[in-house]
């Protein structure tokens, strides 16, 4: 169990991040809460215990608009900081209450179980193109290798946003570019970050207006047609804000989620055998990857609207805290002295990788379904598949924000075709 030692002083958060697990164990040994400096000098806050991090995600007197956001609010930010996008992005991931309601029922319906469940022939029919892909990727490599993320993990998802958004396909790579940028890739220049953060914006500016000429059936247009009925319940940094969130959120993490339980079931062969043999489910993987080694590490931003203790640790209102979701993940106080042990029969507390109260991830049921889709069909075409790299090799994401690898070559090994009976 985690035993816990005397405090330490402020950690000082690495832009470049790396591999979480090692840092989170250190910190959790010293509590639940710590202390933490974060990119540009600014003092802030990391959450990392499973049940500090679920009470302070649907705390009351815990917000998401930056006007609580001390620091910010009276002028001690300088304008190029890094993080200065996550404070100022517009939509319902940095609004609260009412107007946290009023964003999030706009774009609730395209996420409900029976609206995604109309999804499901389109991604089973999108996964077996891209394992064709990946197969003729490693037939044309001489060691018969492949990035599996670029290959497959990545452009499932987001083909799937996109065309929920209704973004053309020529858009997508440069979002993806994008979007890494500002959300991903902590250790880029400042200077760089906010051109990013520019381009992002003017593109999906130029989206929305190629939308409102050509309105289609995707969710871009019911958007847009909202704000043209009812200009009060959506703003154009609204909806700019709320596409940027959906790109992000729809394929950053599923890319990540895919691409963590295919390390996990390859350097874990015991646990793959368990869902051949039926003893547990293609479901059982994506939770115990989400709880072991989740596509998100730590989250900005939530601010305390008053001096909130959580344990023995006293946030003061208005700091910027960070949700430490692999750190709770991990926490032994949840899941017992193996909870660094990936293991499908595991019980234990609900993971909190897609978050927890009133901003719970509107997009969980979709990521769900397309990552079990992903690793079941991917592990039945391919059985025989393997890492072409010892899993310590692997390069870890610059990120403190995403926990993942840049890449994943992989050996798929002796191809079973596809069904075609339909």
């Amino acid at each position: 169990m985690n035993t816990p030692q005397p405090p330490a002083s402020p950690l000082t958060v690495d832009p470049a991040g790396g591999c979480p697990h090692a840092l989170n164990a250190r910190l959790l040994a010293q509590g639940p809460v710590a202390e933490v400096i974060l990119p540009g000098g600014v003092p802030g806050a990391v959450v990392l215990g499973h049940e500090e991090l679920k009470e302070f995600l649907a705390h009351p007197d815990v917000a998401k608009d930056a006007r609580h956001f001390a620091d910010l609010r009276e002028g001690r930010i300088a304008p190029d900081w890094p993080l200065r996008a996550f404070a100022n992005a517009q939509g319902m991931h940095t609004a609260d209450d009412e107007d946290h309601r009023r964003l999030r029922s706009l774009v609730g319906n395209a996420f409900g179980a029976r609206q995604v469940e109309r999804l499901r022939p389109g991604v089973e029919a999108l996964t077996a193109e891209l394992l064709d892909d990946l197969g003729r990727a490693a037939a044309a490599d001489p060691d018969g290798v492949a990035d599996l993320r670029r290959h497959f993990a990545l452009p499932l998802p987001m083909a799937v946003i996109c065309e929920l958004l209704g973004v053309d396909p020529e858009h997508r790579g440069r979002l993806h570019e994008l979007s890494h940028k500002v959300i991903i890739a902590t250790d880029i220049p400042p200077a760089e970050a906010l051109a990013a953060v520019r381009e992002l914006v003017e593109l999906l500016g130029a989206i929305a207006a190629a939308r409102t000429e050509r309105p289609g059936d995707d969710l871009t247009s019911a958007l847009i047609a909202t704000r043209a009925a009812d200009g009060d319940r959506l703003s154009e940094a609204e909806l700019i804000g709320t596409m940027r969130l959906m790109l992000v959120a729809g394929h950053e993490t599923t890319l990540n989620l895919i691409s963590n339980a295919v390390r996990a079931l390859c350097t874990h062969p015991d646990q793959l055998a368990l869902v051949r043999t039926g003893e547990a489910t293609w479901s059982d993987v994506v939770d115990e990857t989400l709880r072991w080694d989740g596509p998100v590490s730590w989250f900005p931003f939530r601010y305390p609207t008053r001096d909130l203790t959580l344990g023995t640790t006293v946030i003061p209102a208005g700091t910027p805290v960070l949700a430490g979701y692999t750190a709770a993940g991990r926490d032994e106080r949840a899941y017992g002295p193996d909870a660094a042990r990936f293991e499908l029969t595991r019980d234990g507390a609900r993971n909190l990788s897609f978050g927890h109260g009133a901003h719970f991830c509107v997009g969980a049921p979709l990521a769900r379904m397309e990552a079990t889709i992903a690793l079941e069909r991917l592990f039945t075409r391919f059985p025989d598949l393997t890492l072409a790299v010892p899993e310590p090799e692997l390069p870890h994401q610059r990120s403190f924000i995403g926990n993942s690898v840049e890449t994943l070559p992989v050996r798929p090994g002796a191809d079973r075709p596809r069904s075609t009976d339909g």
